[in-house]
């Protein structure tokens, strides 16, 4: 048996990277998953109905609860409920400089709004469908600007050192009525975002990490569905660095 046959897990940002990562192992692992991302692209849900698995694609925006409530009425009208809830839709400012002086207004609201208020819409919508159906599990996805001041990332660290915060806070809340919340920082993972660094780059960020390689969408995959399923019932409130041994060197090189 599929630690998640019968589950309907809600996944964002899963048409790439990361998102696209959780969302293929879910749904390998028997849940049924309806995938929200910005760009209409059914890539990832025809792949798991291909392989014999249940899936939707929902165009969205996280920085819109109206999106949200359509998100979740697909989860529990096509399928019948939501049981698992992953946030990993965000961005970083490619709207300008990410330091605190030359920083705009334009590009703080666009990572701000995309990276934490979308986790905190999140989990306003599944929350109360998660509690219906007597509990549940969220994965918020940090990052590890969240644990270390890295440059260029004021916003971006900003943002995800407060994803950090709301998941504790969140499952200190919820957690005694049935709903685990917890957060995974990854470490540099190979995603479409980084195809445009140079071989310098490459190797700096792969010297960053103890276990010498840029980390996959399916280690963090692997990880979150942990994460996500029972096997992690005494789990919550916890932050855990998916990052190749980056957080345990104590430097970003």
């Amino acid at each position: 048996m599929n630690r998640f046959d019968g589950k309907v897990a809600v996944v964002t940002g899963g048409v790439q990277g990361i998102g696209r990562g959780i969302a293929l192992r879910l749904a390998a692992e028997g849940a049924a998953v309806v995938v929200g991302d910005l760009q209409d692209d059914d890539t990832t849900v025809r792949e798991i109905v291909d392989g014999g698995g249940r899936a939707a694609h929902v165009v969205m925006d996280v920085r819109r609860p109206g999106d949200w409530k359509r998100l979740v009425d697909e989860a529990v009208g096509g399928f019948g409920g939501v049981h698992a809830l992953g946030n990993v839709a965000g961005v970083t400012n490619t709207l300008g400089p990410d330091n605190v002086v030359d920083l705009d207004e334009a590009g703080w609201d666009h990572v701000v709004d995309t990276d934490l208020k979308g986790v905190w819409l999140g989990m306003q919508a599944v929350i109360p469908r998660m509690l219906d159906g007597g509990g549940g599990a969220i994965l918020n996805i940090g990052s590890m600007a969240a644990l270390k001041g890295l440059e260029n990332l004021a916003a971006y660290s900003a943002a995800k050192g407060g994803v950090v915060s709301l998941t504790q806070q969140v499952a200190m809340e919820y957690s005694p009525r049935g709903i685990r919340v917890n957060c995974i920082c990854p470490g540099t993972i190979d995603t479409p975002i980084l195809a445009g660094i140079t071989e310098s780059m490459r190797e700096n960020f792969v010297a960053a990490h103890l276990i010498p390689r840029l980390g996959t969408p399916a280690d963090i995959a692997a990880a979150a569905a942990f994460l996500l399923s029972e096997d992690a019932s005494f789990l919550t409130g916890e932050v855990l660095p998916v990052d190749g041994g980056w957080n345990a060197k104590g430097s970003a090189g």
